[in-house]
Protein backbone atom coordinates (compact mmCIF):
# COMPACT_ATOMS: atom_id res chain seq x y z
CA UNK A 1 0.00 0.00 0.00
CA UNK A 2 1.06 3.61 -0.51
CA UNK A 3 2.15 5.59 2.54
CA UNK A 4 3.94 8.78 3.53
CA UNK A 5 6.55 8.05 6.19
CA UNK A 6 9.67 9.25 7.96
CA UNK A 7 12.80 7.72 9.42
CA UNK A 8 14.53 10.93 10.57
CA UNK A 9 12.97 13.85 12.45
CA UNK A 10 13.92 16.83 10.34
CA UNK A 11 12.87 20.44 9.67
CA UNK A 12 9.90 20.44 7.32
CA UNK A 13 11.96 22.34 4.72
CA UNK A 14 14.15 19.24 4.34
CA UNK A 15 12.86 17.10 1.45
CA UNK A 16 13.70 14.01 3.52
CA UNK A 17 11.37 15.00 6.36
CA UNK A 18 8.68 12.90 4.63
CA UNK A 19 9.00 10.43 1.78
CA UNK A 20 6.63 8.32 -0.29
CA UNK A 21 6.92 4.58 0.24
CA UNK A 22 5.18 1.22 -0.12
CA UNK A 23 4.29 -0.75 3.01
CA UNK A 24 2.56 -4.06 3.62
CA UNK A 25 -1.21 -3.81 3.89
CA UNK A 26 -2.20 -4.72 7.47
CA UNK A 27 -4.80 -7.31 8.52
CA UNK A 28 -7.35 -6.53 11.25
CA UNK A 29 -7.80 -8.72 14.31
CA UNK A 30 -9.79 -8.35 17.53
CA UNK A 31 -11.64 -5.03 17.75
CA UNK A 32 -9.67 -3.43 14.91
CA UNK A 33 -11.18 -2.35 11.62
CA UNK A 34 -9.13 -1.79 8.48
CA UNK A 35 -9.98 1.53 6.86
CA UNK A 36 -9.28 2.51 3.27
CA UNK A 37 -8.19 6.11 3.92
CA UNK A 38 -9.73 8.71 1.59
CA UNK A 39 -8.68 11.97 3.28
CA UNK A 40 -6.49 13.11 6.18
CA UNK A 41 -6.15 16.34 8.13
CA UNK A 42 -3.06 17.91 9.70
CA UNK A 43 -3.05 19.15 13.30
CA UNK A 44 -0.48 20.77 15.59
CA UNK A 45 0.13 17.36 17.19
CA UNK A 46 1.41 16.10 13.81
CA UNK A 47 4.08 18.80 13.73
CA UNK A 48 5.02 18.17 17.36
CA UNK A 49 5.50 14.45 16.75
CA UNK A 50 7.56 15.17 13.62
CA UNK A 51 9.60 17.99 15.20
CA UNK A 52 13.41 17.69 14.82
CA UNK A 53 15.11 15.33 17.27
CA UNK A 54 17.99 12.87 17.24
CA UNK A 55 15.82 9.73 17.13
CA UNK A 56 16.17 7.56 14.02
CA UNK A 57 13.49 5.00 13.13
CA UNK A 58 14.79 1.60 12.01
CA UNK A 59 11.71 1.11 9.83
CA UNK A 60 9.57 3.81 8.17
CA UNK A 61 7.15 5.42 10.62
CA UNK A 62 3.72 6.64 9.53
CA UNK A 63 2.14 9.43 11.58
CA UNK A 64 -1.14 11.33 11.17
CA UNK A 65 -4.15 11.71 13.46
CA UNK A 66 -7.28 12.52 11.46
CA UNK A 67 -8.92 10.54 8.68
CA UNK A 68 -12.09 9.61 6.88
CA UNK A 69 -12.54 6.55 4.75
CA UNK A 70 -14.34 3.27 4.10
CA UNK A 71 -14.19 0.06 6.15
CA UNK A 72 -12.21 -2.49 4.11
CA UNK A 73 -12.16 -5.41 6.59
CA UNK A 74 -12.97 -6.11 10.24
CA UNK A 75 -11.45 -8.12 13.09
CA UNK A 76 -13.20 -11.11 14.62
CA UNK A 77 -14.46 -9.16 17.65
CA UNK A 78 -15.84 -6.17 15.74
CA UNK A 79 -19.58 -5.63 16.28
CA UNK A 80 -20.12 -1.97 15.44
CA UNK A 81 -19.03 -1.74 11.79
CA UNK A 82 -19.17 -3.76 8.60
CA UNK A 83 -17.30 -3.69 5.31
CA UNK A 84 -18.39 -0.68 3.23
CA UNK A 85 -19.27 1.62 6.14
CA UNK A 86 -18.06 5.21 5.77
CA UNK A 87 -16.22 6.35 8.90
CA UNK A 88 -14.14 9.14 10.42
CA UNK A 89 -11.78 9.10 13.39
CA UNK A 90 -8.67 10.60 15.01
CA UNK A 91 -6.81 7.37 15.70
CA UNK A 92 -4.38 6.47 18.45
CA UNK A 93 -1.08 8.31 18.95
CA UNK A 94 0.60 5.07 20.09
CA UNK A 95 -0.10 3.29 16.78
CA UNK A 96 0.72 3.73 13.10
CA UNK A 97 -0.98 6.84 11.76
CA UNK A 98 -3.43 7.94 9.09
CA UNK A 99 -0.97 8.89 6.34
CA UNK A 100 -1.34 5.54 4.57
CA UNK A 101 -3.79 4.00 2.12
CA UNK A 102 -4.98 1.55 4.77
CA UNK A 103 -4.96 1.86 8.55
CA UNK A 104 -5.91 -0.29 11.52
CA UNK A 105 -7.97 1.45 14.19
CA UNK A 106 -9.95 0.25 17.22
CA UNK A 107 -13.68 0.41 16.44
CA UNK A 108 -14.39 2.03 19.81
CA UNK A 109 -12.78 5.33 18.75
CA UNK A 110 -14.34 5.46 15.27
CA UNK A 111 -17.53 7.27 14.31
CA UNK A 112 -19.92 7.09 11.39
CA UNK A 113 -19.02 9.72 8.78
CA UNK A 114 -21.54 12.55 8.47
CA UNK A 115 -23.60 11.58 5.42
CA UNK A 116 -23.87 15.19 4.25
CA UNK A 117 -20.11 15.70 4.05
CA UNK A 118 -17.48 14.69 1.54
CA UNK A 119 -14.50 12.68 2.78
CA UNK A 120 -12.26 15.80 2.94
CA UNK A 121 -14.92 17.75 4.83
CA UNK A 122 -15.33 14.91 7.32
CA UNK A 123 -11.59 14.39 7.82
CA UNK A 124 -11.32 17.91 9.23
CA UNK A 125 -13.48 17.09 12.25
CA UNK A 126 -12.49 14.08 14.41
CA UNK A 127 -9.48 15.22 16.44
CA UNK A 128 -10.71 18.77 16.90
CA UNK A 129 -14.28 17.64 17.48
CA UNK A 130 -13.25 15.20 20.20
CA UNK A 131 -10.91 17.75 21.80
CA UNK A 132 -13.54 20.49 21.79
CA UNK A 133 -16.32 18.22 23.06
CA UNK A 134 -14.23 16.68 25.85
CA UNK A 135 -12.75 20.06 26.81
CA UNK A 136 -16.08 21.85 27.04
CA UNK A 137 -18.45 19.19 28.27
CA UNK A 138 -16.27 16.72 30.19
CA UNK A 139 -13.32 18.74 31.53
CA UNK A 140 -15.03 22.12 32.06
CA UNK A 141 -18.30 20.47 33.02
CA UNK A 142 -20.48 22.64 30.79
CA UNK A 143 -23.90 21.24 29.97
CA UNK A 144 -24.32 20.36 26.26
CA UNK A 145 -28.09 20.80 26.65
CA UNK A 146 -28.05 24.49 27.59
CA UNK A 147 -28.29 24.31 31.39
CA UNK A 148 -25.47 26.91 31.61
CA UNK A 149 -27.09 29.19 29.03
CA UNK A 150 -25.98 32.81 29.30
CA UNK A 151 -22.75 32.10 31.13
CA UNK A 152 -19.54 33.34 29.53
CA UNK A 153 -16.58 31.52 28.02
CA UNK A 154 -13.30 32.82 26.64
CA UNK A 155 -11.85 30.60 23.89
CA UNK A 156 -8.20 31.48 23.32
CA UNK A 157 -7.21 30.69 19.73
CA UNK A 158 -10.66 30.60 18.18
CA UNK A 159 -9.66 30.49 14.50
CA UNK A 160 -7.66 27.26 14.75
CA UNK A 161 -9.01 23.75 14.27
CA UNK A 162 -10.17 23.13 17.85
CA UNK A 163 -11.39 26.70 18.32
CA UNK A 164 -13.44 26.55 15.14
CA UNK A 165 -15.52 23.64 16.44
CA UNK A 166 -15.46 24.76 20.09
CA UNK A 167 -17.09 28.08 19.18
CA UNK A 168 -19.93 26.23 17.49
CA UNK A 169 -20.45 23.76 20.33
CA UNK A 170 -20.34 26.50 22.98
CA UNK A 171 -22.82 28.64 21.06
CA UNK A 172 -25.18 26.14 19.43
CA UNK A 173 -25.41 23.50 22.17
CA UNK A 174 -24.36 25.15 25.44
CA UNK A 175 -25.93 28.54 24.57
CA UNK A 176 -23.00 30.40 26.17
CA UNK A 177 -21.88 33.96 25.58
CA UNK A 178 -18.77 33.25 23.51
CA UNK A 179 -15.74 35.52 23.54
CA UNK A 180 -12.83 34.35 21.43
CA UNK A 181 -9.47 35.66 20.29
CA UNK A 182 -8.17 36.56 16.85
CA UNK A 183 -5.48 38.96 15.69
CA UNK A 184 -6.13 39.40 11.96
CA UNK A 185 -9.16 40.65 10.00
CA UNK A 186 -9.58 37.32 8.21
CA UNK A 187 -9.42 35.24 11.40
CA UNK A 188 -11.78 37.65 13.15
CA UNK A 189 -14.28 37.30 10.31
CA UNK A 190 -13.96 33.48 10.48
CA UNK A 191 -14.77 33.22 14.21
CA UNK A 192 -17.69 35.64 13.90
CA UNK A 193 -19.12 33.53 11.09
CA UNK A 194 -18.92 30.48 13.36
CA UNK A 195 -20.89 32.21 16.12
CA UNK A 196 -18.54 34.16 18.39
CA UNK A 197 -20.35 37.01 20.18
CA UNK A 198 -17.22 39.10 20.75
CA UNK A 199 -13.63 38.97 19.54
CA UNK A 200 -10.52 40.22 21.36
CA UNK A 201 -6.85 40.30 20.36
CA UNK A 202 -4.65 37.59 21.88
CA UNK A 203 -1.53 39.64 21.07
CA UNK A 204 -2.50 41.87 24.00
CA UNK A 205 -3.05 41.00 27.67
CA UNK A 206 -6.33 39.11 27.64
CA UNK A 207 -7.57 40.38 31.00
CA UNK A 208 -7.17 43.95 29.78
CA UNK A 209 -8.87 43.10 26.47
CA UNK A 210 -11.83 41.66 28.40
CA UNK A 211 -12.10 44.80 30.52
CA UNK A 212 -12.31 46.90 27.36
CA UNK A 213 -15.43 44.97 26.29
CA UNK A 214 -16.92 45.33 29.79
CA UNK A 215 -16.48 41.66 30.67
CA UNK A 216 -13.64 41.66 33.21
CA UNK A 217 -14.34 38.07 34.36
CA UNK A 218 -15.60 34.98 32.57
CA UNK A 219 -17.08 31.75 33.91
CA UNK A 220 -14.99 29.45 31.72
CA UNK A 221 -11.72 29.64 29.79
CA UNK A 222 -10.69 27.17 27.08
CA UNK A 223 -7.01 27.78 26.28
CA UNK A 224 -5.90 26.54 22.87
CA UNK A 225 -2.78 28.69 22.54
CA UNK A 226 0.31 29.19 24.75
CA UNK A 227 -0.81 28.36 28.28
CA UNK A 228 2.34 29.83 29.83
CA UNK A 229 2.04 33.18 28.07
CA UNK A 230 -1.60 33.66 29.02
CA UNK A 231 -1.49 32.14 32.51
CA UNK A 232 -1.44 35.34 34.58
CA UNK A 233 -4.15 36.93 32.45
CA UNK A 234 -6.31 33.81 32.70
CA UNK A 235 -5.92 33.75 36.48
CA UNK A 236 -7.05 37.39 36.62
CA UNK A 237 -9.92 36.88 34.19
CA UNK A 238 -11.47 33.70 35.55
CA UNK A 239 -14.48 34.25 37.80
CA UNK A 240 -14.50 32.95 41.38
CA UNK A 241 -15.20 29.19 41.27
CA UNK A 242 -14.67 29.29 37.51
CA UNK A 243 -12.93 26.66 35.42
CA UNK A 244 -9.94 26.78 33.04
CA UNK A 245 -9.06 24.00 30.59
CA UNK A 246 -5.97 23.94 28.37
CA UNK A 247 -4.67 21.68 25.62
CA UNK A 248 -1.23 23.33 25.35
CA UNK A 249 1.80 22.16 27.33
CA UNK A 250 3.60 24.46 29.79
CA UNK A 251 7.35 24.42 28.97
CA UNK A 252 7.85 26.55 32.09
CA UNK A 253 6.18 26.13 35.50
CA UNK A 254 3.01 28.14 36.10
CA UNK A 255 1.84 29.43 39.48
CA UNK A 256 -1.26 27.49 40.51
CA UNK A 257 -1.47 29.61 43.67
CA UNK A 258 -2.93 32.38 41.53
CA UNK A 259 -6.15 30.34 41.41
CA UNK A 260 -6.38 29.53 45.13
CA UNK A 261 -8.34 32.50 46.47
CA UNK A 262 -10.93 32.05 43.72
CA UNK A 263 -11.25 28.29 44.29
CA UNK A 264 -10.85 28.08 40.53
CA UNK A 265 -10.31 24.79 38.71
CA UNK A 266 -7.57 24.04 36.17
CA UNK A 267 -7.75 20.87 34.09
CA UNK A 268 -5.98 19.42 31.05
CA UNK A 269 -7.59 17.99 27.92
CA UNK A 270 -5.70 15.44 25.80
CA UNK A 271 -7.92 13.59 23.37
CA UNK A 272 -5.58 10.59 23.10
CA UNK A 273 -5.89 9.74 26.82
CA UNK A 274 -8.63 7.16 26.34
CA UNK A 275 -6.89 5.23 23.55
CA UNK A 276 -3.41 5.60 25.08
CA UNK A 277 -4.49 4.09 28.41
CA UNK A 278 -7.25 1.83 27.04
CA UNK A 279 -9.68 3.34 29.54
CA UNK A 280 -12.92 1.45 30.24
CA UNK A 281 -14.90 4.29 28.63
CA UNK A 282 -13.05 4.32 25.27
CA UNK A 283 -16.37 3.95 23.49
CA UNK A 284 -17.36 7.44 24.60
CA UNK A 285 -15.28 8.80 21.75
CA UNK A 286 -17.32 6.84 19.24
CA UNK A 287 -20.52 8.11 20.81
CA UNK A 288 -19.46 11.74 20.69
CA UNK A 289 -18.22 11.40 17.08
CA UNK A 290 -21.63 9.97 16.17
CA UNK A 291 -23.30 12.87 17.97
CA UNK A 292 -21.18 15.38 16.05
CA UNK A 293 -22.07 13.59 12.80
CA UNK A 294 -25.77 13.92 13.62
CA UNK A 295 -25.34 17.62 14.46
CA UNK A 296 -23.58 18.16 11.13
CA UNK A 297 -26.29 16.31 9.21
CA UNK A 298 -28.98 18.32 11.03
CA UNK A 299 -27.26 21.60 10.05
CA UNK A 300 -26.45 22.51 13.66
CA UNK A 301 -22.68 22.43 13.07
CA UNK A 302 -20.54 23.01 9.98
CA UNK A 303 -17.25 21.49 8.91
CA UNK A 304 -14.14 23.53 9.67
CA UNK A 305 -12.09 22.62 6.57
CA UNK A 306 -10.58 25.69 4.94
CA UNK A 307 -7.95 24.26 2.59
CA UNK A 308 -7.92 20.94 0.66
CA UNK A 309 -4.67 19.81 -0.99
CA UNK A 310 -4.59 16.95 -3.52
CA UNK A 311 -3.24 14.27 -3.72
CA UNK A 312 -1.96 12.69 -0.50
CA UNK A 313 1.81 12.44 -0.96
CA UNK A 314 5.05 13.47 0.73
CA UNK A 315 5.40 16.80 -1.07
CA UNK A 316 1.88 17.89 -0.16
CA UNK A 317 2.20 16.66 3.41
CA UNK A 318 5.34 18.78 3.79
CA UNK A 319 3.35 21.73 2.45
CA UNK A 320 0.55 21.14 4.98
CA UNK A 321 3.01 20.83 7.88
CA UNK A 322 4.69 24.08 6.81
CA UNK A 323 1.33 25.87 6.85
CA UNK A 324 0.61 24.51 10.33
CA UNK A 325 4.03 25.53 11.67
CA UNK A 326 3.49 29.12 10.51
CA UNK A 327 0.74 29.36 13.15
CA UNK A 328 -1.49 31.38 10.84
CA UNK A 329 -3.84 28.69 9.58
CA UNK A 330 -7.59 29.27 9.78
CA UNK A 331 -9.77 26.21 10.23
CA UNK A 332 -8.31 22.89 9.06
CA UNK A 333 -5.88 21.84 6.32
CA UNK A 334 -6.87 18.55 4.65
CA UNK A 335 -5.18 16.25 2.11
CA UNK A 336 -7.38 14.07 -0.09
CA UNK A 337 -7.06 11.23 -2.58
CA UNK A 338 -4.11 8.99 -3.37
CA UNK A 339 -2.50 9.52 -6.75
Amino acid sequence: MKAVALTHYLPIEDPNSFFDTELEKPTPTGKDILVAVKAVAVNPVDTKVRAPKDTIEETPRVIGYDASGVVEAVGEDVTLFKVGDEVYYAGDITRSGTNAEFQLVDERIVGKKPTSLTFPEAAALPLTGITAWEGLFERLGISPSGENAGQSILIIGGAGGVGSIAIQLAKQLAKLHVVTTASRPESSAWVKKLGADQVINHRNALDKELSIIALPQVDYIFCLNDTTQHWAAMANAIAPQGRICSIVETPEPVDLDLLKSKSATFVWEFMFTRSMYQTPDMIEQQRLLNTIADLIDNDQLVTTVNDVIRPINAANLRKAHALMEQGRSIGKVVLADWA
